[in-house]
């Protein structure tokens, strides 16, 4: 069983940072990719960023140039988040895709950007 747990949302103005962390634990057989997605009210859950394991990264159009996504060597993923704007207001969920391709979710957590 794989366990992804998130920590970071919150609330914070407009112009300010964030940093999410998931952090991925449990029978994983290797670890393919992880990223982020996320879901605002009365829209679809959208992919904001993903790495691979050898350190491929993709961003939504939206957050190129002001969201990072990075991995350690411990099966967690980051996604530091500036210049934050009211529009990424959304519930953000991390995922892992294992060697079987095998798709995991984290539980998502909140992040609210204030005007």
């Amino acid at each position: 069983q794989v366990q992804l747990v998130e920590s970071g949302g919150g609330l914070v103005q407009a112009g300010g940072s964030l940093r999410l962390s998931c952090a991925a634990s449990g029978s994983i057989f290797s670890i393919n990719a992880m990223g982020w997605h996320r879901q605002a009210p009365g829209k679809q859950r959208e992919l904001v960023a993903a790495i691979s394991t050898g350190g491929t990264t993709n961003y939504a159009d939206s957050v190129k140039g002001r969201f990072t996504i990075a991995s350690d060597a411990k099966n967690t993923v980051y996604l530091q988040m500036n210049s934050l704007k009211p529009e990424d207001t959304a519930v953000y969920y991390c995922y892992v895709i294992d060697g079987f391709r095998q798709k995991y979710w984290g539980q998502g957590t909140q992040v609210t950007v204030s005007s």
